[in-house]
């Protein structure tokens, strides 16, 4: 009897010989080079690299924030390219989430209006039984109708993930999202992110610097020089770092 087959694993987002080129001639620099690399869905991907190496560009390129010279960028099934500036809006809107190291919060609105403003703006309702469940799994059920002012820094990065998860986006970008904390506080973010992908089901693809941050990923690449040259699954922190040294020589 053969064995069955079993299913690739969903792909949330990939990009496809992904370039991207600033400036011309003697002041050319190619932040992408040749980039194709899937992003697999209900899973974590951290995205590492030196400075200059172009992880920051190939996350703001997948997420639709900045457009490539050359090649393609799917946020599932949808070409980015191929989409006018509305519709590339709708989708950033309705099929991502983002967190970064600022925590982008409105100072005059309490957590919840915060976490509910994308939807708002968006004139839809937020699913109640969702919404409760992101607000337990961030831990910020008795913090709702205090303003970012009242709130500690890692705190208002809880209501930033949640804003990011409250939507159910597809996937959820994060650029150095624990970057502005402590390490306690920077430990509580990426336990949530861990969280929501384990428990939720959520897909997370976050830039990062730190080993430590990365070892909480399923997944970590790493970029050099606008190029791929190395992925590790089950990373750990002491891992991380021994191949981070090796960019080095």
């Amino acid at each position: 009897m053969t064995a069955p087959i079993a299913a690739p694993p969903a792909i949330a987002a990939r990009a496809v010989d992904a370039t991207k080129v600033y400036g011309k001639g003697d002041t050319e620099v190619r932040a992408l080079d040749g980039v194709t690399v899937d992003f697999p869905a209900h899973a974590f991907t951290a995205i590492m690299g030196p400075s200059g190496s172009g992880k920051s560009t190939l996350m703001q390129c997948v997420a639709g924030l900045d457009t490539l010279t050359s090649g393609q960028v799917f946020i599932g099934d949808a070409e980015l390219s191929s989409l006018s500036e509305k519709q590339l809006t709708l989708l950033r809107r309705d099929k991502i989430g983002f967190v970064f190291q600022a925590f982008n919060l409105v100072p005059t609105l309490t957590a919840e209006e915060n976490i509910t403003l994308p939807m708002d703006l968006a004139g839809r309702k937020p699913d109640k039984e969702w919404l409760d469940q992101v607000v337990r799994t961030v831990g910020l059920a008795d913090r709702l109708h205090h303003r970012p002012s009242e709130l500690s820094g890692g705190q208002q990065q809880r209501v930033a993930v949640a804003r990011a998860l409250a939507s159910r986006p597809e996937i959820i970008f994060g650029d150095e999202p624990t970057g502005n904390l402590d390490s306690r506080a920077g430990a509580e973010i990426l336990s949530f992110l861990r969280d929501a992908v384990k428990q939720m089901g959520q897909t997370v693809v976050m830039v990062t610097h730190d080993p430590t941050a990365a070892s909480y990923a399923d997944h970590v690449l790493f970029l050099a020089d606008g190029k791929i040259v190395d992925r590790m699954d089950e990373p750990t922190a002491d891992a991380v770092l021994d191949r981070i040294k090796q960019f080095g020589r």
